[in-house]
């Protein structure tokens, strides 16, 4: 049976559950899902996995942990329980958000969260009306306009993100994101840190000049802070043809990094067919024990990706 790769994308660890997102893995749901992997898997660092897939020395049923983003409770939630269960993880890093940053997605979350209801008015701004007065309808409220805004090119997208936040009457709340202090915690701690960009945009909505300038200055960003080489990268939104290119993946291997994570599903296998600029991740969303273990095998199953040739 040949050795493969499953990669598991996490972006928030909740201390607690989060009602308007039920879905969401929180401290008990992490541990439980590190408990499995370290069970039924072989969980690797993501350098390690990358050289044993070079080498041929990957074991059967390999595992490896990342973090997109870099929010504050990788540090706070996600970080104790790795150490206490012996795990690693990378964490992939947005530089732009550090030390009281907050992503557009996030502005209009909490927007729609704190509105005073029950209709938030956003025709002046194009968007629409949204009732908000019911916690179901404030769920579908953000998932409609994270939809409407996700691929519009990037000042709008934010700009129409703050108009949403003043809108709504909210203010700024506590950072979510990592601090520097927190970041290189993390780094202090054994864990791997990866380059995700600076303002963490869909590289394809921007000129070749401006996307590669942008994932040159989040690797030289966080070399700078933590005073190591970056040599792992995460493509943001990370679907191969629609959300980055082969020009993307040409500038990604330009610029001197070793691997690079998609976000497209299956897994990495030695071989003729692999290419480590565009690994395969997937999110494993479900609560259930055997339905994790379940999903997990099915995404072993899944034929390998369209990759991109960069030439």
């Amino acid at each position: 049976m040949t050795a493969t790769l499953s990669i598991l994308i996490y972006h928030r660890v909740l201390a607690r559950p989060d009602p308007l997102f039920p879905g969401e893995v929180d401290a008990v749901l992490f541990e439980r899902q590190l408990r499995l992997l370290k069970r039924f898997y072989t969980p690797l660092s993501l350098s390690d996995a990358v050289q044993r897939l070079q080498n041929g020395s990957l074991p059967q049923r390999a595992a490896c942990i990342t973090f997109d983003d870099g929010y504050a409770d990788n540090a706070q939630v996600a970080l104790p329980l790795l150490r206490r269960h012996g795990m690693h993880a990378t964490f992939f890093i947005a530089t732009g958000y550090l030390d009281g940053g907050q992503m557009w997605n996030d502005t209009v979350i909490e927007a729609v969260r704190q509105a005073a209801g029950p209709v938030l008015d956003l025709r002046k701004h194009e968007l629409g009306t949204f009732p908000v007065a019911s916690l179901a309808q404030r769920q579908a409220a953000i998932a409609t306009l994270l939809g409407q805004l996700k691929y519009l090119p990037f000042a709008r997208r934010q700009q129409l993100a703050m108009r949403i936040r003043r809108q709504a009457g909210v203010l700024a709340g506590p950072p979510a994101m990592l601090s520097t202090a927190q970041l290189r915690q993390l780094h202090a701690a054994g864990m791997e840190v990866g380059a995700h960009t600076d303002s963490h945009p869909i590289l394809s909505t921007l000129p070749d000049h401006a996307a590669r300038q942008n994932i040159a200055d989040g690797k030289r960003q966080l070399e700078s802070l933590i005073q190591a080489p970056v040599t792992l990268f995460a493509y943001p939104n990370g679907k191969a043809g629609r959300d980055y290119g082969a020009p993307h993946v040409a500038m990604v291997k330009s610029l001197g990094f070793k691997a690079a994570v998609a976000t497209d599903w299956g897994v990495a296998r030695p071989g003729a067919g692999l290419d480590l600029l565009q690994l395969p991740r997937f999110t494993p969303w479900d609560r259930g024990r055997l339905a994790f273990l379940w999903r997990m095998r099915q995404n072993r199953r899944q034929a390998h990706p369209a990759r991109l040739d960069a030439g």
